[in-house]
């Protein structure tokens, strides 16, 4: 397990235009952002799964403000990135989860997956709350597998603990493996499924798992989560297909999120934007203890 502070910055004040708030309030309309009671008499609060393709389009173009006004615009409260370079050459040396949070006023905590291209790439978390703790686990594969650049080096899966009006959640991001052969997201989840679980035990009692899982409903990989109890979200609240990729012609569904304990979706919606090569999942959670 690799421990890391935070990445913490205040809320900086921000200025949203007509055409943003018409945005907003569509989008909210669609998502079910209604605020209304959960049993513990909490309000729902909205988690975006991103992958954002390295600050970059998939025309290559960069997307940081783009991204950044899409968190704001549909007034995301936590956010779960894949595809996160810090410093890397080719991304002009740009620590991008900071400028992320500088961009939305929120904070932000980075998880390293290697070493790559003079920087670092990896996964990130936004969130509108303070984040108490971070840490980021590997997700080790035999034998191991190239990555690029030629590293060796696992995939991770990040835990962090938010500040939530309603009492600490539990939010669990990842990344895994995009090759054609389930063999190693097959051994990933195994990983993940302990971690879900360790929180859990742990006394964890609002607990969400997300992110990147390059796998579509019927595969392997998703049939073993649900068999193992993650609740797959977008099957409770979701409407329609849920395809997030590619972003021009989305057919494929592999942006997740899984209820663990404590809380439960109440609508999901695709949002049609092309600022990453995947569109982002906007979800609206509730907490039930």
């Amino acid at each position: 397990m690799i421990c890391r502070r935070s990445v913490r910055h205040k809320r900086a004040s921000a200025r949203v235009g007509l055409i943003a708030i018409a945005i907003t309030i569509v989008l909210s309309a669609c998502a079910g952002s209604r605020s209304s009671s959960s049993p513990t008499g909490a309000a729902t609060f909205k988690v975006l799964v991103y992958n954002v393709h390295a600050g970059k389009d998939a025309g290559g173009k960069d997307n940081l403000q783009r991204v950044a006004d899409l968190v704001r615009e549909v007034n995301a409260d936590v956010v779960l990135f894949q595809e996160v370079d810090k410093g890397t050459r080719r991304s002009g040396g740009v620590d991008q989860p900071a400028e992320y949070a500088k961009r939305t006023g929120y904070h932000v905590a980075f998880g390293r997956s290697l070493d790559y291209d003079g920087g670092e790439y990896g996964i990130a978390v936004l969130s509108r709350w303070p984040i108490r703790r971070d840490s980021a686990i590997h997700l080790p594969v035999d034998p191991p597998q190239e990555r690029s650049g030629g590293s060796h080096e696992a995939r991770i899966a990040m835990s962090v603990v938010v500040a939530a009006p309603f009492g600490e959640l539990t939010i669990l991001n990842t990344h895994i493996d995009a090759s054609a052969d389930d063999r190693w997201r097959l051994q990933e989840i195994r990983t993940i499924q302990q971690i879900a679980q360790s929180a859990v035990r742990g006394g964890a009692t609002r607990v969400l798992f997300g992110g990147d899982f390059n796998s579509t409903p019927e595969s392997a990989v998703q049939v073993q989560l649900r068999g193992n109890g993650f609740r797959d979200s977008w099957q409770t609240c979701g409407a329609g297909d849920g395809f997030s990729y590619p972003a021009d012609t989305a057919r494929k569904r592999i942006d997740y999120l899984f209820a663990i304990a404590g809380v439960e979706c109440t609508a999901a919606v695709v949002v049609n934007n092309q600022a990453s090569d995947h569109r982002p999942v906007l979800f609206t959670v509730r907490p039930t203890s």
